[in-house]
């Protein structure tokens, strides 16, 4: 089932924030962490995340260096920063909300198939 492009973009920053909460990554990894934890569900692409990446960047909820990576290659890593961390929780209790809303209605309302 393929995610809509309406909702991988509102779940794009708390996905990207709580990836970076976990530690420092890299856009590659991200990327990857993201199939995984959707089970393939989610396939983001260099062309959505690095915007995604840079808009955060601008806000200043997360900062980016350089570094060699073990291949000895250079890469860029991010890592989110305490107003990040404060974004974060706001918008985990957002969509905590949001999932509790449309859980209950849908356990209440079960849909047609």
């Amino acid at each position: 089932m393929a995610v809509s492009k309406e909702l991988v973009a509102a779940s794009a920053t708390p996905l990207v924030l709580s990836i970076l909460s976990e530690g420092d990554s890299y856009g590659y990894a991200i990327i990857k962490r993201v199939r995984d934890l959707s089970q393939n569900g989610m396939q983001w692409t260099d062309g959505m995340l690095y915007p995604v990446l840079h808009r955060l960047e601008g806000q200043d909820l997360i900062e980016s260096y350089e570094e060699a990576s073990p291949s000895g290659r250079r890469r860029r890593y991010y890592r989110i920063k305490d107003h990040g961390k404060h974004v974060l929780a706001e918008q985990k209790s957002q969509w905590t909300l949001v999932h509790a809303t449309l859980t209950r209605l849908w356990e209440a309302r079960p849909c047609l198939t």
